[in-house]
């Protein structure tokens, strides 16, 4: 049997979404490189995959919300920048 990461096993989706960006994106590539240097079981791999595509979703949303924080500040009148409440994404 391979040994599992430190990081794999079952994650609570609600605790997965709440990640800052960095920790996200960290679990991710470190998803990446198992799949990609381990021979793990098929069922191993689809976990793996499924939370991996969980985790890319969560940084892709995060990073969208940083560009729209940025083009408010960008767009803000003369004076210090100032952020703005984020509505969230539409659509989703």
């Amino acid at each position: 049997m391979s040994s599992a990461p430190k990081n794999a096993g079952p994650n609570n989706p609600a605790q997965t979404e709440n990640l800052p960006f960095e920790q996200a994106l960290k679990k991710l590539e470190a998803i990446v490189e198992d799949m990609e240097t381990n021979e793990l079981p098929l069922d191993t791999l689809l976990a793996r995959y499924q939370e991996g595509t969980l985790l890319a979703k969560i940084c892709q949303n995060k990073l969208a919300e940083a560009e729209v924080k940025i083009q408010v500040l960008e767009k803000k009148e003369p004076g210090p920048p100032q952020l703005k409440p984020f509505p969230g994404p539409k659509g989703d």
